[in-house]
């Protein structure tokens, strides 16, 4: 699998694939759509929220990444973890968390999954196998790479799977968990949501190569560069990598090429990227090309437009929902934390 794909910088989405999809079903894509359009309209209920001044502190959506999370969740079970960055609403509502319990979350209420105390950076839910997104860039990395190593001691069939940027790959510690996840053949799985920016800087002012999957190739390691935006593309790759580290055949790195279509948090300018290359991007973006791929499969436009209704009730209720819940007690100041 480590084949070099020759990709466009500009277009970065549109020849990145280097990993054959094998086709599915309708009966499967159609429940990744839903999925992929849920976390597009949270994402996007959660921006109008932000924008209200509902929202404190910082929030980071993942408009534009759907593809990577879902196809993702559809190829592993539930024993295996996850861990991932402070972008990481779209896996956790990937992998099975109430919309209701995410939004309240966010918005700091007492039904959220960490009684509010978590906010936007901090999602977790241990029984979806969601070991917690970091707001510290790369230390959820080494986090997964121990989840592995545990699974392994205790001889699990389980696979960790650890979501990161482009930017994280310039931290030491991630080389540190490179090497050492490759030298004892951990059943981890590294996935760089490349989406071309490290927060505002453009990958080409920050990395010295580009085709980042190259990176981990100096430790030996099993990498592949994939299109991120194509759920199909994502379902395959991830199935064969999980299944490879399973066997004992230790960790695989995938890059996978998307693009961030909103800005880097709530309240981002946007001043270091111009309009068009958004309006570009958007003819990529996973959510409208699993829609075409849907509809040239034979699904009917109404049976989708049955499915966004669904799904925009769900959203709106929740919402609702969120913003009426109550705040937390202030004595929940003092629960849930360490003595020392």
């Amino acid at each position: 699998m480590n084949q070099k794909p020759s990709m466009q910088a500009s277009v970065p989405s549109l020849h990145a694939a280097v990993a054959t999809a094998s086709e599915l079903g309708n009966d499967q894509l159609l429940p990744m759509y839903r999925t992929m359009f849920l976390i597009r309209r949270v994402e996007e209920s959660l921006l109008e929220l932000a924008e209200s001044g509902k929202i404190g502190g910082a929030m980071h959506t993942a408009i534009g990444h759907e593809g990577n999370a879902v196809g993702s969740a559809w190829a592993l079970r539930k024993t295996d973890y996850l861990t991932c960055t402070y972008r990481g609403h779209h896996h956790s509502l990937a992998r099975g968390m109430d919309p209701k319990r995410a939004i309240c979350e966010v918005l700091g209420k007492a039904p959220g999954f960490a009684k509010g105390k978590g906010g936007s950076m901090h999602f977790l839910d241990p029984s979806l196998g969601l070991m917690g997104a970091n707001g510290i860039v790369g230390a959820q990395v080494p986090h997964a790479a121990g989840m592995a190593l545990a699974a392994k001691i205790r001889g699990e069939d389980s696979v960790a799977i650890t979501f990161f940027g482009d930017g994280a790959l310039y931290q030491g510690l991630m080389h540190e968990t490179f090497n050492m996840a490759q030298k004892w053949k951990l059943p981890v799985i590294f996935y760089c949501e490349n989406n071309r920016y490290s927060e505002m800087t453009p990958i080409s002012r920050t990395s010295s190569v580009s085709e980042i999957f190259t990176f981990v190739q100096a430790y030996g390691m099993n990498s592949i560069q994939i299109d991120g935006n194509d759920v199909e593309v994502v379902y395959a790759t991830v199935s064969e990598v999980a299944e490879r580290a399973r066997r004992g055949e230790g960790p695989t790195f995938i890059e996978g090429v998307t693009y961030r279509l909103a800005g880097h948090m709530a309240g981002d300018l946007e001043t270091y990227r111009p309009a068009e290359e958004i309006e570009m991007q958007k003819q990529y973006e996973p959510l409208a090309r699993l829609q075409q791929r849907l509809l040239d499969r034979g699904v009917s436009e109404d049976d989708l437009q049955k499915i966004r209704a669904e799904v925009e009730a769900e959203v709106e209720e929740a919402v609702e929902y969120a913003q009426n819940a109550p705040w937390p007690d202030l004595a929940e100041a003092y629960t849930d934390v360490y003595k020392v």
